[in-house]
């Protein structure tokens, strides 16, 4: 199901005034990626960029074409790895946070 405008824009004011927000959008969809739920990976960090720098600043950072990143990222999307940990880094400093994989026994 498609968002509505009103839940982007919704998503977009909130990220603009609300840091800790904006990281954990970020955190989560690391999290969905690691836990090997990529639809939602993709679609977390999709809203995140949307909501903070955008498509086009993301390419002119990681040198991938914009275009590119949306398919990416886009339902059917397959991105590769290296990308998608270009991305994450990129995406790290900029809201400048370093997430850590964290073991714990069961």
């Amino acid at each position: 199901m498609p968002l509505t405008r009103d839940f982007k824009d919704t998503i977009r004011a909130r990220a603009a005034r609300d840091p800790k927000f904006r990281k954990e959008l970020l955190r989560e969809g690391v999290e969905c990626m690691l836990a090997g739920d990529t639809a939602t990976a993709k679609t977390i960090l999709r809203d995140y960029i949307n909501a903070t720098l955008g498509f086009s600043e993301l390419a002119e950072a990681t040198h991938i074409p914009s275009k590119s990143l949306m398919r990416m990222l886009g339902p059917s999307g397959n991105p590769r790895a290296e990308n998608l940990f270009e991305i994450v880094n990129f995406l790290q400093d900029r809201e400048g946070v370093r997430f850590r994989v964290r073991t714990e026994l069961t």
